[in-house]
């Protein structure tokens, strides 16, 4: 099945979006759901995000299985992918990440809540899934569909997820809400640490959380946003 240029562009400016904005490292994915065919989607193979280019992008089945892959080895998280999407049909992007500003509040169960406006995005309740409580003790790398299910099942109605010891789920309808959402969840974790340090939030109400989400998803402001996310990944690769 053909995949336009236009996708693939998407798609790897995406990953370099994220690595240059230091969500990921070496380490982390995003993928699209197929524009084409809902039962698809399309990922790197497997490799560093800021190095992907348009032939590593494979196609899979929501099981796992690669369409004509040939030597470009897959993820092994991509169960992750196929269990959202397979959940949700109302996601077309699913970004998983090992942000280190996550983990504090993934391991400790400590609420991870708007602190600023930029922030709302991120929403009220975010759920934390704890690969021990189904599976026990292991290398914590979702590598099942069972597995990437049960995470789903946490994941529920929402868009985000923490995994406990591990990083997070990030889900949406568009790259640009996608990619917007997992920057601003990195730097709200950041922000209410410091915050916690001084004394305690005063978090965003949930009438603020719905009318700066409104206002941060707009052409007017993610427009403005991913125009200089995309210049600046540009520039560091040159």
């Amino acid at each position: 099945m053909i995949v336009s240029a236009e996708t693939l562009n998407d798609l790897v400016v995406s990953n370099h979006i994220l690595a240059h904005e230091e969500v990921v490292d070496a380490y982390g994915h995003i993928s699209f759901r197929h524009p084409d065919d809902p039962e698809r989607y399309l990922l790197s193979r497997a490799r560093a995000p800021e190095l992907i280019e348009a032939g590593d992008i494979v196609e899979y089945r929501l099981d796992g299985d690669a369409i004509d892959a040939g030597d470009r080895r897959p993820y092994s998280e991509r169960m992750i992918h196929g269990a959202i999407y397979e959940q949700r049909p109302d996601v077309n992007v699913v970004i998983h990440n090992h942000s280190y500003e996550l983990i504090p509040f993934a391991s400790t169960g400590t609420p991870l809540r708007p602190v600023t406006h930029t922030c709302a995005p991120i929403g009220a309740d975010i759920p934390v899934w704890d690969m021990r409580d189904k599976f026990g003790e292991n290398n914590h790398l979702v590598v099942t569909m069972e597995q990437g299910r049960d995470l789903a099942a946490t994941l529920g109605d929402g868009s985000i997820a923490l995994m406990k010891r591990h990083g997070c789920v990030v889900t949406g309808p568009t790259v640009e809400q996608t990619v917007m959402k997992a920057i601003y969840l990195q730097v709200n974790a950041k922000l209410q640490l410091q915050t916690m340090q001084l004394g305690t939030p005063d978090y965003l109400t949930d009438t603020e959380i719905a009318e700066c989400t409104a206002m941060q998803q707009a052409p007017i402001s993610l427009d403005r946003a991913w125009e200089v996310w995309c210049r600046r990944a540009e520039a560091a690769r040159r």
